[in-house]
């Protein structure tokens, strides 16, 4: 048999193996999207490791700066990486812009700049980085025709990113990483350290509760952003949709106990 993988292969074996649901949502995605949305959850999953994997900033940084010479190589046809040769013929095809790319890259880099959000405005634009730009891009991927869709995949986006930063508070605080921003966190009268040191205190649920509230509202605003006839080309999206709410609704009724 052959040894070498095809560009799609690889894209495919890197989505199947990070376990994620997102994978199993893309199953029912017609062939080519399928392999375009594989290609772009590749990418993500490559650029979201070398934060993940490299210990030194300095080291992680030049990694990134290869991935932004490497990504602009899909729109010229000098890409080298599997991942995004795969790419290349998904941006001519779905029309994806370079900046797209290059914002997602922008916000893994956040992750080497900051362990500590300040603000909720500051946490938004990591979100709207590494998860807003990725649903305008899955948005044009999965297709549409009203371009209130649009407004739909950048707000689920950010509803799956803050998701994920509530279900992985107490992970992210055991790496010394605190996402919840700090301004909050004083206002319910926690530290980061009782973040750090796992502390599960009635100050801690309502900081949570109000966590978990802001997440609804943006699942709410896409939502209600979302065309009725683009509702069944987006049904990838919304399959993905009832999955985090539902990790969203078992926190809560499990008392918010994530640390």
């Amino acid at each position: 048999g052959r040894l070498l993988m095809t560009p799609d292969e690889y894209c495919q074996d890197k989505a199947a193996k990070s376990g994620s649901s997102f994978y199993y949502s893309f199953l029912f995605l017609p062939p080519d999207r399928r392999r375009a949305i594989t290609a772009l959850y590749a990418f993500c999953r490559e650029v979201d490791d070398v934060v993940d994997e490299c210990s030194d900033a300095g080291l992680a940084r030049t990694k990134l700066v290869w991935w932004r010479q490497e990504i602009s190589g899909a729109f010229d046809g000098s890409a080298s990486h599997p991942v995004t040769r795969a790419l290349e013929p998904v941006v001519a095809r779905f029309n994806l812009p370079l900046k797209h790319f290059l914002d997602v890259i922008d916000g893994m880099e956040m992750d080497l700049q900051y362990n500590r959000y300040p603000d909720f405005p500051t946490l938004q634009t990591y979100c709207f980085r590494v998860a807003g730009v990725v649903g305008l891009m899955a948005a044009e991927i999965f297709g549409y025709r009203n371009p209130d869709t649009l407004r739909y995949a950048e707000n689920l986006g950010t509803a799956f990113q803050l998701t994920n930063i509530i279900r992985d508070v107490g992970e992210d605080a055991r790496r010394n990483r605190v996402y919840l921003p700090l301004d909050e966190l004083a206002r319910f009268g926690i530290t980061a350290a009782d973040l750090v040191q796992l502390r599960e205190t009635a100050k801690f649920r309502a900081l949570m509760e109000f966590q978990i509230e802001r997440a609804r509202d943006y699942y709410r605003r896409a939502f209600a952003s979302l065309p009725v006839e683009d509702r069944k080309a987006q049904r990838t999206g919304l399959i993905m949709a009832a999955i985090y709410q539902a990790t969203l609704d078992e926190i809560h009724a499990d008392g918010c106990r994530i640390l």
